[in-house]
């Protein structure tokens, strides 16, 4: 009785009393809900996998050096090469060893860019454009730390 008794001669103040049986009684019906979609919750299906042994893929993708120095000369891992080569061997790079261009771009060189601080960035946009136009679009800006 949230609000005290039937007698009016006892002391009429209210209670100031939780009751906790309902609270006990919500309790108690979520525990059972739980305790009965437990098991539905792991369903797991007993399958016996293959056995298989094999190596780890540990291939390097291939990189292409090009380099450039202040005067504009353009280098191709680490060998000085005139600009109408550069476009032949951009392209010779993107097609595999029968010469048919490469469908997968994950089998593409990758482009290291190492460019002089005082390059022309005529020169730099030249080479990138030859690159695009051979197919090779992924490059890497190589710097120095500080």
């Amino acid at each position: 009785m949230a609000f005290g008794g039937f007698n009016k001669e006892a002391n009429t103040a209210p209670m100031a009393e939780i009751n906790m049986v309902p609270l006990i009684d919500v309790m108690l019906v979520l525990l059972v809900i739980f305790i009965l979609t437990a098991p539905l919750l792991t369903h797991a299906v007993k399958v016996e996998l293959p056995r298989a042994s094999s190596t780890e893929n540990h291939a390097q993708p291939r990189k292409i050096e090009i380099a450039i120095d202040d005067a504009g000369s353009i280098y191709w891992d680490g060998e000085r090469i005139a600009e109408q080569a550069l476009g032949e061997r951009l392209t010779a790079a993107s097609r595999d060893g029968e010469g048919n261009a490469i469908s997968d771009p994950a089998q593409l060189p990758e482009i290291h860019l190492r460019a002089d601080r005082q390059t022309a960035y005529e020169t730099l946009a030249r080479v990138m454009a030859a690159s695009a136009r051979a197919g090779l679009t992924k490059f890497a800006f190589v710097s120095t730390p500080e």
